[in-house]
């Protein structure tokens, strides 16, 4: 696996080491001492799958609150999607910050988002399959959300019209938070 930092403090992006023949692929999609061994020491303790359909579908920007705020390990198995973070750690250097990055079954990367990001995604292909894994339960109680488009973010997406659910459709701007997160 190769480890590849970004100017956002514990952001990183991971390269397995892809083996192809003739009969398809084999890589090592998570390896916990190599975790460890690069300061991502971390517990996951739940899998999800996504499949989405249609290009342009937009899921996100989710979060969870503390006590149950989540770091997460995210890549794609089928299709591609345009990825995307927002620093939400209050006193960080890089708070309010976005990060984008392409994932896809063809390039294999991941993207390891420590806790206190909004996170979403953007399909760009017909079919996209998006794998995750997370170190805190699922808490509905804690569930948090940014609208897509909010302006005082700025994030430049593909889809000027993305297909959303309702739930995300009715999500709130960053400024109806009344103060920085504390994760």
């Amino acid at each position: 696996m190769n480890l590849i930092e970004t100017e956002f403090p514990g952001l990183v992006v991971i390269e397995p080491k892809v083996f192809r023949d003739e009969r398809g692929f084999f890589l090592e999609s998570f390896n916990k001492p190599f975790f460890a061994e690069n300061g991502l020491a971390v517990d996951f303790v739940q899998d999800n799958h996504a499949y989405s359909r249609g290009v342009g579908v937009l899921r996100g920007l989710h979060f969870q609150l503390p006590p149950n705020a989540q770091a997460k390990l995210v890549w794609v198995t089928r299709g591609a999607v345009s990825d995307v973070v927002v620093d939400l750690r209050k006193g960080s250097p890089t708070y309010l910050k976005t990060y984008k990055i392409e994932l896809s079954a063809e390039n294999f990367r991941r993207l390891f988002i420590p806790k206190g990001f909004a996170h979403g995604y953007e399909t760009l292909t017909e079919e996209s399959e998006f794998m995750y894994k997370v170190d805190a339960r699922y808490a509905p109680e804690s569930e948090a959300g940014i609208r897509w488009d909010d302006p005082d973010l700025g994030i430049e997406w593909k889809s000027v019209n993305p297909i959303l659910s309702e739930k995300d459709n009715k999500l709130g701007s960053l400024s109806q938070f009344y103060s920085p997160f504390e994760f």
